[in-house]
């Protein structure tokens, strides 16, 4: 058995997995306190659908890792992992964005909810929850950067080993 193959390959289902329930918890946050304005003014939809989407980005910063670490490894194309260490590497490449994007995808959830309250209230103020939420987000992004930098690099850091 190739246990370089199952842990690379346990490490992509777990980035989409665990930064996917994380995009989950934040839409479901923000669509359920957007679901009361709406209904009291259908009018502010389009400005709580932002507020709304933003969590999940986390989920698909997840997945394009999962994509890239399938690629290298052989299930998308690309060659298998031939020890159980490059394995263990393509795992720990894919932590910083599930950790990552489950953390920032809830607390950027709350965010939102916060900032659905703002726009309930004062529906021209929807630019500042936005950016707002948006500044979580750029620890999603970090999270994101890293997996991909040290994913692109795998075969580099075995060399070095």
């Amino acid at each position: 058995m190739n246990y370089g193959l199952l842990f690379a390959f346990l490490g992509a289902a777990i980035a989409t997995f665990v930064s996917g329930i994380g995009s989950a918890r934040g839409v479901g946050m923000a669509s359920e306190a957007a679901a009361g304005v709406i209904v009291d003014d259908p009018k502010k939809f389009g400005r709580m659908i932002v507020l709304q989407l933003l969590p999940g980005t986390q989920g698909l910063y997840g997945f394009i890792i999962s994509v890239m670490v399938m690629s290298s490894i052989g299930v998308l194309g690309g060659n298998p992992p031939k020890d159980l260490v490059t394995g263990l590497i393509y795992f720990a490449a894919c932590l910083p964005v599930a950790i990552g994007g489950f953390f920032s995808a809830v607390l950027q959830g709350r965010v939102c909810v916060a900032g659905v309250n703002i726009v309930a209230k004062k529906p021209g103020e929807s630019s500042k929850a936005i950016v707002s939420a948006s500044l979580v987000e750029l620890y999603a992004l970090i999270s994101f950067i890293l997996s991909l930098l040290l994913v692109m690099n795998v075969n580099r850091v075995v060399e070095m080993l």
